[in-house]
């Protein structure tokens, strides 16, 4: 199968690369730049200098599988950049992958698409999306979810399936770890409400077996949560997460509402001040911070036939062995 991914230079879309590359498929991958040349040859797929500005129908040619990983997920910076990337560079997708005849369009959503702020607690495929979110990040992937899903045209051969990952993790992470040991060694790390949060996660490798099982399995037009087993506190997976780089996260913590209250005093004093840089506390981080998020996965087991590959044992395992190797 010859297959089009997005992202691919990145923690989702390599992995994904990676095993759909030793499973026999042709891959071919939007690259941006040299760097990402170099990254996605190393996977064992073929770089095609485009982005999601110019995409275009030619470059998927002969492809019946597009894999859309790339996305804006910065935690701060110009709104318009979450709506170009996340939005338009969706529906630009979509159009390219109908007008090349592709057979099926496999996004890599969020359950963030789902969040204006609230607690979502033991939630189905079935609460609606955050499509007037505060939170540009959530407000652009539902928004960019509900073009993927509106796109499914089974009747022309064009099937679309929406994953929801949750609190992606694992070897190969570039953005939720590598942060926390920064803040760590920087001596600025502190939980919110004890990091006592109860949520939802996801091992980069049940991703990935998600992602394969999504290549002939689900629902046209269907989204589904692919999920670690179980759920456990933000304060029980970070603190695994840190062992295995043997970083000990100091104690001290500060009550949600005052978290929220400073993210938006922060965002208030960088935009006013046209300040430079990532405020040191957002909105929407604390946000993530404080509020549960369990999730139900059930579709996925009933549709997909997903069974999680990896415990989350597993997964630390996995990871404790890239910090040895380095």
């Amino acid at each position: 199968m010859k297959i089009f991914v997005t992202g691919a230079s990145g923690f989702v879309g390599g992995a994904a690369t990676r095993r759909l590359v030793a499973e026999g498929h042709t891959v071919v991958a939007m690259s941006r730049s040299e760097k990402s040349d170099a990254a996605i040859s190393a996977l064992g797929a073929t770089p095609v200098r485009c982005n999601l500005d110019d995409v275009s129908a030619p470059v998927m040619a002969g492809c019946e599988v597009v894999l859309h990983c790339a996305a804006h997920v910065e935690a701060w910076g110009d709104p318009d950049v979450w709506d170009r990337i996340n939005v338009k560079g969706t529906e630009r997708m979509l159009q390219a992958a109908k007008q090349a005849h592709v057979r099926r369009f496999i996004h890599i959503g969020t359950e963030a698409a789902l969040v204006h702020g609230q607690h979502l607690r033991n939630v189905d495929e079935d609460q609606p999306l955050a499509i007037h979110s505060p939170y540009p990040y959530c407000r652009t992937k539902a928004l960019a979810e509900q073009a993927v899903r509106r796109a499914n045209d089974p009747d022309a051969d064009f099937v679309t399936i929406v994953l929801r990952p949750r609190f992606i993790w694992g070897p190969g992470d570039l953005t939720l770890l590598p942060t926390m040991l920064e803040f760590a060694a920087q001596g600025k790390w502190m939980w919110i409400d004890g990091g006592r949060a109860l949520t939802s996660t996801t091992y980069i490798g049940n991703l990935v077996e998600g992602i394969v099982l999504a290549l002939s399995k689900g629902l046209p037009g269907q989204a589904y949560f692919v999920l670690d087993e179980g759920q456990r506190s933000m304060h029980d997976i970070i603190t695994a997460m840190a062992d295995c780089a043997d970083v000990k996260l100091p104690s001290r913590s500060m009550p949600g509402w005052l978290a929220e209250g400073i993210g938006a005093v922060c965002e208030f004093v960088w935009r006013s001040a046209s300040l430079k840089g990532t405020p040191p506390l957002t909105r929407h981080a604390a946000m993530v911070m404080a509020k549960d998020c369990t999730l139900r996965g059930d579709k996925a087991a009933k549709e997909l036939g997903y069974v999680p590959k990896f415990t989350v044992e597993q997964g630390l395992a996995e990871l404790r062995k890239t910090f040895a190797k380095s």
